[in-house]
């Protein structure tokens, strides 16, 4: 008799799980599981194999008893433990300190059992909630960074990147980063060529963008140092226009070592630094609105050496003046590309 081959079996999918906290934006739950759709199917095409790669879940917590329970599956069958666990952007605002302890805490078993834990935006905050990131890198929205910040002292913000990929944890900036975040996992779980494709069938960049092509210089203000207020106000006024210390520090109503000393720690920036930005902010603004060479607007912005502004702009932009025109001219937001 003739022995049947072992039937082999089907290796488990990849399980990507969706936290529904209250107040999280739909837009990113429905985004982020229609995304790891289109990967599995790009998957299938791509593979001999007829088999499901990508089983999404959506999680709530139960009204009853805190648990969180699933409330959508891509794949019903028996629940099993998640690859990814997904933290969604929070609407318009950060949650409150303490909004979801469930999720706090169903999130924190889950990467005990080893789960990637991913936050996007607002939910971020989420995430820090939990404690996992304590001690880590992370981003969310650039206008959410200084509260971030200030809640979690012990976290190191890098509000410029857009998506950072620490490894167990995983976080990212502005509101529809989601995108970015999505397909930087799908490159890590189902490879390059699923990501290519699943970004090209979705009409968007493949990772890459930096968050600060997108944010605007926001001078803190509200910091209570009269002083320094007044100084701040005069760079406003006078901002493509060079300074001195002295006369800054005059303005101020200060010596200038005192001066120096309270600026930086109101501002977070030196006098120079501040200036710079300013500068920048003006250069963008003129990119964005005009059609004027880079030089005038180097010279607009207060720049003598239109190869300094250039270089002041990439360093600080992250782009340069003709990308920042090419992505941005008229206002618009970044078209797609194939930079």
């Amino acid at each position: 008799m003739t022995k049947s081959a072992p039937k082999l079996t089907e290796p488990a999918p990849i399980d990507i799980a969706v936290i529904c906290y209250p107040g999280s934006q739909a837009t990113c739950i429905h985004g982020v599981t229609d995304l790891f759709t289109y990967a599995d199917y790009f998957a299938r095409q791509q593979s001999s194999a007829s088999r499901t790669f990508v089983r999404i879940t959506h999680w709530r917590p139960a009204a009853a008893d805190g648990r969180l329970e699933c409330v959508f599956d891509s794949r019903p069958g028996p629940l099993g433990r998640p690859t990814v666990v997904v933290v969604p952007a929070s609407q318009l605002a950060p949650i409150t300190r303490g909004h979801s302890p469930e999720s706090n805490t169903w999130l924190v078993s889950r990467h005990a059992e080893g789960a990637i834990v991913a936050a996007v935006c607002g939910g971020v905050f989420v995430l820090a909630d939990s404690g996992l990131l304590a001690g880590r890198r992370a981003t969310t929205h650039w206008m959410f960074a200084d509260e971030l910040q200030r809640r979690h002292p012990e976290l190191t913000i890098e509000a410029d990147r857009l998506v950072i990929d620490d490894g167990d944890l995983v976080t990212a900036g502005g509101v529809l980063a989601w995108a970015d975040m999505g397909l930087s996992l799908v490159e890590r779980l189902l490879g390059t060529a699923v990501m290519r494709a699943t970004a090209r069938f979705m009409l968007i960049d493949p990772p890459g963008r930096e968050q600060r092509y997108y944010s605007d210089f926001t001078p803190h203000l509200q910091h209570g140092d009269k002083a320094v207020l007044a100084a701040q106000h005069w760079l406003q006024a006078h901002a493509p226009a060079p300074f001195s210390i002295a006369a800054l520090a005059g303005h101020a109503g200060l010596g200038a070592r005192t001066f120096l000393r309270r600026f930086v720690k109101a501002t977070g920036l030196t006098p120079s630094e501040y200036h710079q930005q300013l500068r920048i902010a003006r250069g963008r603004e003129l990119l964005e609105r005009t059609q004027d060479p880079v030089d005038r607007v180097a010279a607009a912005a207060g720049y003598e050496d239109s190869g300094g502004f250039r270089r002041s702009f990439k360093r600080l932009v992250g782009l340069s003046p003709g990308e920042y025109r090419r992505r941005f001219q008229g206002g618009r937001r970044p078209q797609c590309t194939a930079d």
